[in-house]
């Protein structure tokens, strides 16, 4: 468990800002909308797709606002202690909650319905899927359920294209093509590897291109 008081716990780039929403406009201006009185929200989707970033953006607005969040994802060892003066509890990748996660996260949920706090959680099943016990999957699943779809190849490319320009970046058509026919399109992977690769060019004072892209997997793979 991680208790959050500082925006520093998350990246900050991951605004709602920032999200490329492609076919989850719904689910965006859902959790844009959240507030203390709101029913549970519950993410499903596959890895990549976007889920942790729509709660980190989440709970960075409540952190701005003055609020505490209360965040627990399946690397968290439990006790996850109650703590009433939570604005927000979220739980990230529920689809691989041990049975000590779900007891503490069954008890978190009915503490904050009980004291009117919103719940976000998200995994890669839906609710009616998880395996989990049946208390905590009917809790996720009687609120706002909310499928988060992946980008499409044109949505991938503009989501680079856009960081690219946000670092003062050249990103010509040749690499974009390399990186998303020979990648998942997973924007968290190809994100990841654009981190990489815009490291890899600063370090080597070169413009990122196709072979010093294929250099620096050569590189990695030889480590």
């Amino acid at each position: 468990m991680k208790q959050i008081p500082l925006a520093l716990a998350f990246d900050a780039t991951r605004t709602f800002d920032t999200f490329v929403p492609g076919a989850n406009t719904m689910a965006l201006e859902h959790l844009r909308s959240l507030h203390a009185t709101s029913a549970p929200v519950y993410l499903w989707g596959p890895s990549g797709s976007g889920k942790t970033h729509l709660l980190q953006a989440l709970a960075q607005r409540v952190q701005q606002q003055g609020g505490q969040v209360g965040w627990f994802a399946a690397g968290d060892a439990p006790p996850w202690p109650i703590d009433e003066g939570r604005a927000l509890i979220v739980f990230d990748a529920c689809d691989r909650f041990d049975a000590d996660q779900q007891q503490a996260a069954f008890a978190l949920f009915v503490d904050a319905t009980t004291r009117g706090i919103p719940v976000a959680a998200a995994g890669r099943l839906p609710p009616v899927d998880l395996p989990l016990r049946d208390d905590l999957r009917t809790r996720l699943g009687w609120g706002h359920v909310l499928a988060i779809q992946p980008l499409s190849e044109a949505e991938s490319r503009a989501a680079l294209r856009r960081e690219a320009d946000r670092r003062g970046l050249f990103l010509s058509d040749e690499v974009m093509d390399y990186l998303l026919t020979r990648f998942s399109r997973d924007l968290k992977h190809l994100m990841d590897l654009f981190d990489r690769l815009d490291e890899f060019a600063l370090a080597n004072k070169r413009a990122i291109t196709v072979p010093l892209l294929k250099r620096m997997l050569s590189e990695e793979g030889s480590r």
